[in-house]
């Protein structure tokens, strides 16, 4: 018996020594270890990189519907503001009830549109300016005066009766001395063009 058991040693061994490679630490080590992790590890590798684009490409999905959506909403209130401002032209071409009530207000206290204008100081000038309330009547006497070249540095606006007075002080932007007549005359010219 001791034969077969030495015969069957001997196979075991020898069945053993195919299966396991020993290296310098007597350590059990696979022929394809290192090949099956460079296969994990590429395999790893590759699904986070897929990864990593479906979440770029969820990202611009994402950013793709937040601007089809943002130029529905500019179209939707370009839309609105197209069909305000068609409102508010044929409104302009009527005077509304405030603004016939500012002119008549103004007869009914005896106001009077009117100019005065003060020499300060070499090319500064201050203004007192009464007109009758219309609507951006404010507006648009600052912006002509501002257009003309004079920067205002001091400027009340008070409303009354269907009146606006404006007192102001102001300047030529350009250096020019300003006469008094001579913005007296551009003031009112203004004030009957608005």
């Amino acid at each position: 018996m001791q034969f077969l058991g030495s015969a069957s040693d001997a196979l075991c061994t020898a069945q053993a020594r195919r299966r396991q490679v020993y290296d310098d630490n007597s350590m059990y080590k696979s022929k394809n270890l290192h090949a099956e992790r460079r296969r994990r590890q590429k395999l790893g590798d590759r699904l986070l990189a897929l990864r990593s684009l479906m979440n770029k490409a969820t990202i611009v999905e994402d950013a793709i519907t937040y601007i089809q959506m943002l130029q529905r909403n500019v179209k939707v209130l370009s839309d609105q503001l197209l069909e305000i401002d068609s409102l508010s032209v044929e409104e302009d071409e009527k005077p509304t009830r405030d603004e016939i009530n500012a002119s008549e207000q103004m007869k009914k206290y005896g106001i009077k549109e009117d100019v005065k204008v003060t020499g300060i100081d070499g090319n500064k000038l201050w203004i007192r300016v009464v007109f009758e309330k219309k609507r951006g009547g404010i507006t648009k006497f600052l912006e002509a005066l501002t257009s003309l070249g004079f920067e205002l540095t001091d400027t009340n606006v008070t409303t009354s009766k269907g009146a606006i007075l404006v007192s102001s002080c102001f300047k030529g932007i350009y250096g020019n001395a300003l006469g008094v007549e001579q913005t007296k005359k551009l003031l009112q010219e203004i004030i009957r063009n608005m």
